[in-house]
């Protein structure tokens, strides 16, 4: 197998590059790229992989371009530079590394706390200058203050964490933190309204979004205590930079220390020149052992997706561990499968995908499965679709996706089954993964049948009579076509039936047309699966 090719655009540690040498990637390393678009749009078809940071600007154009793409990997969390919706329609997986950086980041904040609290930037210039203005710099103490964390996951919870061991009492707002995980970190979890009444400081660890942009606004900053100290190291946007500043020139917030900005580089800011407000140019992740690890992190990350099929970090496709993408291989062959067999045979629009998983399946990562079955459905008339692209495309089609789970109903240990639903029909299919890994279909327009799943397929509906296994069998062989396998069903004798053949090549129009000539068929289908 060819080796998969990454390009690293942007400036990533020597270490970092070996990662890739070591796991058999044919990697090129040149940081001049990330600066050169015209470079970058010349040679990004080559490459299966993009490892950056912020310099490479991965747009529209770009991945456009970037015809053999599967992956962009950003050493660092933010991913302004990188066109996401784009990238999901073209199906490239974009990761990023939210965890090498925590630390550092988080450590960031408490620096800033700690030095808005003594006015430590202030009282060092003055100092400098010769002064020695002891009585101006009257501070306050940490301990026994509380803090006010918007947003406790990873960095946030750190921050809790190192808080904590400063001896500050700890509130939280975050909706997605449970009453288990603010017991665990030791914080009391409050509403917004709450925190911002009882916060001497608030740090702000949360991404921004339209529901978090100016979260604390001229309204916010006036439900606070008198005298807090506002904390942002996570993004601009979060804070209402004027509205804070005029909190500031009125005494009622009594400082800042803020690195990160609603516009970078931040050349200018209603907060810049104002008393007891620190501000560092967005150094969260800058330390040494932060550059070192995000650059590990994306080199480990992206390699196990070329080699393994294993999505970390990623933000436009559920994640899949190695040890999942090996257990889960062939039910996501499986559930693509179901989605391609509904795709062909479906051929007008497609209102809703309904998937229902039963039995050991259920504990699986569903998510993985309903994009390789909902991928399955679009490839029929998107041959280029893949799990990341097929629900974007599914999204925009007005396609509603619905998942059930049920425990085992059955004789088998877990099968999934497929509906896609039209204005005039729902069509049906249900398969599973035999002992021996290998993909079965079991249930057709609920007719139970076992057919092993093939390259070049043929289905066939007719009524149950005399005659079908031997006019299939010599219509087909007389036309030069060999079956590899034939499985039938039915729902009675003399009722509604089916056949699913397996062919060793894909049938001639001749010899289709040969079984539809006979009138013995209501359906004759040839379908393809992609089985490698």
């Amino acid at each position: 197998m060819t080796a998969p090719k990454v390009l690293v655009s942007d400036k990533l540690s020597e270490t970092a590059v070996q990662i890739f040498r070591d796991r058999g990637i044919d990697v090129t390393f040149d940081p001049s790229i990330g600066k050169d678009k015209d470079k970058l749009l010349e040679v990004i078809g080559q490459y299966d992989g993009l490892a950056i940071r912020s310099a490479t600007k991965a747009t529209e154009k770009v991945l456009e371009a970037a015809t053999n793409l599967k992956v962009i990997g950003r050493a660092g969390i933010g991913v302004d530079n990188v066109d996401i919706p784009a990238a999901s329609k073209k199906g490239v997986i974009v990761m990023n590394t939210p965890f090498g950086n925590s630390v550092t980041t988080a450590e960031h904040a408490i620096s800033l706390m700690m030095a808005v609290a003594r006015q430590i930037p202030e009282a060092n210039e003055s100092t400098h200058a010769g002064k020695w203005e002891k009585s101006r710099f009257m501070g306050v103490e940490l301990f026994n203050k509380t803090l006010g964390v918007i947003g406790a996951g990873n960095i946030g919870g750190i921050v809790c964490d190192r808080a904590r061991g400063l001896r500050m009492k700890v509130v939280a707002f975050d909706p997605f933190l449970s009453e288990e995980r603010a017991a665990k970190l030791g914080v009391t979890k409050v509403d917004l309204d709450e925190l911002l009444a009882r916060a001497d400081f608030i740090t702000l660890h949360v991404p921004l979004t339209d529901k978090t942009r100016n979260i604390l606004s001229a309204e916010s900053l006036a439900k606070t205590k008198k005298g807090v100290r506002i904390i942002n190291c996570a993004r601009g946007g979060l804070v209402d930079e004027a509205a804070l500043a005029d909190a500031i020139k009125s005494g009622h917030v009594a400082g800042a220390g803020f690195d990160v900005f609603e516009v970078e580089p931040a050349t200018e800011s209603p907060l810049f020149g104002l008393p007891n407000v620190v501000v560092t140019p967005h150094l969260g992740a800058s330390t040494t052992e932060a550059q070192e690890n995000v650059a590990l992190q994306v080199a480990e990350q992206m390699s196990d997706y070329l080699l393994t099929g294993a999505v970390q970090n990623a933000l436009n496709m559920p994640s899949v561990t190695a040890e999942e993408a090996r257990v889960m291989g062939p039910w996501v062959k499986l559930a693509g499968h179901l989605g391609a067999f509904a795709g062909q045979l479906t051929d007008e629009p497609i209102k809703a995908i309904n998937i229902l998983y039963d039995g050991v399946v259920t504990e699986m990562n569903l998510d993985a499965l309903g994009c390789a079955a909902i991928a399955g459905v679009m490839k029929a008339t998107n041959p280029d679709v893949n799990m990341v692209s097929a629900p974007v495309l599914a999204k925009e089609r007005g396609v509603q996706i619905s998942t059930t789970t049920q425990a085992k109903s059955g004789v088998f240990d877990a099968y999934i089954k497929l509906t896609v639903v039209t204005e005039t029909r729902e069509r049906s299919i249900a398969g599973t993964v035999f002992s021996d890994g290998k993909p079965r279909f079991i249930q057709i327009k609920g007719i139970n049948i076992d057919a092993e799943v093939g390259a070049h397929m043929l289905y066939t509906t007719n009524k149950d009579v005399p005659g079908i296994i031997g006019t299939l069998g010599g219509t087909l062989g007389g036309n030069g076509v060999n079956i590899a396998n034939f499985t039938l069903g039915r729902k009675d004798a003399g009722g509604d039936a089916i056949a699913m053949l397996y062919l060793d090549a894909e049938p001639t129009e001749a010899a289709l047309d040969a079984l539809r000539g006979t009138g013995m068929f209501q359906q004759v289908r040839p379908l393809e699966f992609d089985t490698h």
